[in-house]
């Protein structure tokens, strides 16, 4: 495996990599490896931040039950600036809006697997990266998608 970090607005972020694709993602230090698809993903990133890529093209890979990939599929549909609800998600993948909430806080890639674009149906709902809600509401502002926060 190899691990690169990067500093964000939100904080270190560290990717790993691992048999040529993304395979986890987490707000905090611990990688130097400068691999071809690690500097890729740090450009992207870099440039979402920017404001000059809304969406993420890079291999993933979500080692988990078939569930936790269709969920992880569903939250990489929504479109930069967008939100859903556990609900939404729910009804689409016919399963209990727990379950979804459980899915989204197993999200092995979170950032690039936009977890942080889904919300209660009366609240933010919960957030499992660093800094918790805070880096979820800083998500969401930098994508336009705060309305409902101010």
């Amino acid at each position: 495996m190899a691990a690169l970090t990067l500093d964000t607005p939100t904080g270190p972020f560290t990717l790993i990599e691992q048999d040529g694709a993304i395979t986890k993602a987490a707000w905090r230090s611990g990688g130097t490896d400068r691999t071809a698809l690690l500097s890729r993903a740090a450009d992207q990133i870099r440039a979402y931040f920017g404001h000059e890529l809304e969406r993420f093209e890079l291999p993933l890979h979500v080692e988990g039950s078939q569930f936790q990939r269709d969920v992880c599929e569903a939250m990489c549909a929504i479109p930069f600036g967008h939100t859903r609800t556990y609900g939404d998600l729910a009804r689409d993948l016919n399963a209990p809006a727990q379950s979804i909430g459980q899915a989204c806080g197993g999200n092995p890639i979170p950032l690039i697997i936009p977890c942080h674009r889904i919300l209660g149906a009366t609240n933010l709902g919960g957030f499992s990266g660093t800094h918790g809600v805070e880096t979820k509401v800083a998500l969401l502002k930098h994508e336009g998608a705060a309305s409902l926060l101010i």
